[in-house]
């Protein structure tokens, strides 16, 4: 004891030789508790994180240049789209973080951008439109999986056997090369109802409307060539639409891959890189049981649970409750994956709204403040937060909502202390680059269509 006196009566005199001031013994020992203290916590934080599975991104695949800027193109181009007024891009705007804003994008027909966009002769889409972010280590795609592919490689999609050995043979991005080719197919989103060719196509002709689409393309000599550069070797006759679709995955790839946030830095050895606030709000996160289904590298489990979301908008149902949206069911065909969807990845998350299959919430805040006691919270939801051309299309599903809900969330409750330090965690997982990608949109695309 009284070495350890001596020593910090020592510190005393020589801090007060070096700056004039001089330090109390008490606010001493506060300072070294206090370092002690969130040193304790760093390392709490990271057996925690080591014990969730939570690691940092595995390495994005290689983009060739070429693909990438042809891959960069056709995202942007309205060339796709049946009646050349909608890009991939539309609903993907890099200037609200690949998102649209809206708790629904509207489609093909609509006129505006983000919030603002309109109606007028467009369709509402069901689900929210989903980032871009990461996607390369994402399996499973859309909300109910409904493209994926498993660990023999091979793919489950809508077109069965209509996405041909040899299309997947050119995809080098896993479900991501395969993911846009159904956004084109799909009348609400791209293809339009009438006045094109496309739309004139039966809805299941998969191969048809993806080989009218090549054959757009082909009519732009510029398009023939930048195929022909991103796959050296190959004639443009011979490409199928799967190498327009591989291009735009490796371009989501090479320009949506973000693995430099403060939590990444945290797991890469810096103590630092996160404020004290964030560690707390990490604890609880990983103590609680939001980190049994948000770990991994994107912070998703990748599997499919009922998290008691409200349901509106023109749903994805089939008779007689059209409006409702049953989620993995629809892509399984299995009851017990009844309202299911993919578990949220979260990097990047404070940036994504709005949040839910339907863009449930406006606010990330009210999002993670909704999983507790949510059966309470599903039946007080406030519909208020949602776009204004959504008002009144809220259905009373809860009572099969909520009988078929995740049993993790039984009992789940969340002071709004513990709420906030959660949200406040949520912003250790956005990498600063992610915050302005203005510099992505292309001045110009081949088809000199107009760009989003």
């Amino acid at each position: 004891m009284r070495i350890a006196v001596v020593a910090v009566v020592s510190v005393l005199v020589l801090t007060a030789c070096s700056d004039g001031v001089t330090t109390s013994p008490r606010s001493l020992v506060h300072t070294q508790r206090d370092a002690l203290d969130r040193s304790t916590l760093v390392s709490t934080v990271r057996s925690l994180a080591a014990g969730r599975g939570i690691v940092p991104l595995p390495q994005a695949p290689h983009v060739r240049p070429a693909l990438a800027r042809l891959g960069r193109a056709l995202a942007f181009d309205k060339i796709l789209s049946g009646n050349r007024n909608i890009s991939c891009m539309t609903c993907h705007l890099p200037q609200l973080a690949t998102g649209d804003g809206r708790s629904l994008p509207i489609g093909t027909g609509g006129i505006g951008l983000g919030p603002a966009r309109a109606l007028v002769s467009g369709n509402i889409i069901p689900r929210n439109a989903p980032p871009l972010f990461n996607l390369h280590a994402m399996p499973a795609l859309f909300f109910d999986g409904r493209v994926s592919v498993d660990a023999g490689g091979q793919f489950h999609t809508p077109a069965g056997a209509q996405l041909t050995p040899a299309m997947t043979r050119v995809f080098e991005f896993g479900a991501l090369s395969a993911q846009p080719l159904f956004p084109v197919v799909n009348t609400q989103e791209m293809r339009g109802t009438t006045g094109n060719h496309l739309a004139a196509l039966p809805d299941t002709d998969f191969q048809g409307i993806w080989t009218a689409a090549m054959q757009r393309l082909g009519r732009i000599p510029r398009y023939r060539a930048m195929f022909e550069e991103a796959y050296p070797g190959t004639r443009f006759e011979n490409m199928s639409f799967a190498y327009a679709t591989n291009a735009i995955a490796g371009f989501i790839i090479g320009y949506f891959t973000f693995d430099r946030s403060p939590w990444d830095r945290f797991l890469g050895g810096d103590d630092d890189a996160l404020t004290t606030d964030q560690l707390l709000g990490a604890q609880d996160f990983l103590t609680l049981k939001c980190s049994i289904c948000h770990n991994g590298s994107t912070f998703s489990d990748l599997q499919f649970h009922d998290v008691a979301l409200a349901q509106f908008g023109p749903g994805e149902g089939v008779a007689p409750n059209p409006r409702d949206d049953f989620g993995r069911m629809n892509a399984t065909g299995n009851p017990a994956d009844i309202y299911r969807f993919r578990t949220a990845p979260l990097r990047n998350i404070e940036l994504t709204g709005p949040y839910g299959h339907a863009g449930q919430f406006k606010a990330l805040r009210a999002f993670v403040a909704h999983y507790s006691q949510s059966d309470i919270a599903l039946r007080n939801y406030d519909p208020s937060q949602i776009d204004p051309i959504l008002f009144g299309t809220l259905i009373n599903n809860v009572d099969a909502v909520l009988a078929a809900r995740d049993t993790l969330l039984q009992g789940v409750v969340i002071p709004d202390t513990v709420v906030d330090r959660l949200t406040t965690y949520m912003s250790a997982l956005t990498d600063p680059r992610a915050r302005d990608l203005r510099s992505v949109t292309p001045a110009r695309v081949p088809s000199g269509l107009p760009i989003d």
